[in-house]
This record gives structure tokens, sequence and C-alpha cells, in this order.
């Protein structure tokens, strides 16, 4: 039987927050047939605050770290939604943003400390497509902002 996903965020020390509730007129999640879509989530939570601009405030590895707590707050808001990240069939797709300098053109490296996470606590359903874009600000000075679509089970 294949490991569970619970089971690999407690081997990652990983405990998965309460997600935060919307900062505007939105919803965290909406599911529509077999897929949901989560909002973006910030790197802002989770026990940690990413904020600034990668390229200027924040090197590559703070803004990957910023990444990793986007993940978390996706894997929370999913689990939230789901009862269980188990119900996940697949991660589709991970669109990711970074507050970037003018001249900063690593976003995708950014990105990768979502990425990385997800694949970790999903596995090979946690494979998915995704974009990575640099922007000028993101909500509260986030450094990372995240949002997906998944398959569910």
């Amino acid at each position: 039987m294949a490991e569970s996903a619970a089971s690999r965020l407690k081997a990652l020390g990983i405990t998965l927050p309460t997600p935060a509730a919307p900062q505007a007129n939105y919803i965290a999640t909406v599911t529509v047939g077999h897929l949901i879509f989560v909002s973006g989530q910030v790197s802002i939570g989770a026990g940690a605050k990413v904020v600034g601009k990668v390229g200027r405030d924040l090197t590559i590895e703070e803004g990957r770290a910023g990444a990793r707590v986007c993940a978390i707050n996706l894997l929370a808001a999913l689990n939230a939604a789901l009862g269980d990240l188990d119900k996940v069939a697949r991660m589709v797709k991970l669109t990711g943003f970074v507050n970037a300098d003018a001249d900063f053109t690593e976003p995708h490296q950014v990105i990768n400390g979502c990425s990385d996470l997800v694949v970790e606590v999903l596995g090979e359903r946690g494979r998915h497509t995704r974009s990575a874009v640099g922007m000028a600000a993101l909500p509260l000075n986030a450094a990372v902002e995240v949002e997906a679509i998944a398959e569910i089970a």
C-alpha cells in the first residue's frame, strides 16, 4: 500500500495549519466536476512570513522558502476542502507568482520550493504542469503566491 500524504507530512515534520480566512471577496476553493481550484496562497502563515521582493530584499533561497510556505498553505486548503489529501488524484497545475525585482529572471527557481514539497507529500500524484511569473507586487507584500488546480479521486 502506498504511503499516505498524512504520513509523509508527519515524516517531514509538517503540521498543516488551519487555512486562513480569505482577505477579500473570494472563497478558498471551488470544486467543478472532478477538479478543485485553490485560490492563491501567499508566503505568510504556517508559522512563517516571507515578504519582500526576490532579487532585491530576498535571495532565491529565501524566495524558495516562501514558496514552500505557499505549498503548506495550498495543502492545508485542499485538506480542509477534501478532508484527506489522499483524495487528490493528481495535482494538475500550479501557477506561481513571485514578487520580483524588475531585473529578476529566475521565478522558476523560486517556485521549485512549492513544486518540490507538493511532490514530496503527494508522490507521483503531485507531479504537475506549472507556470512561474515575476510580478511587480503581491498582496500583503508577500514574496510568493501560488494557486492550484487538482483532480479529485
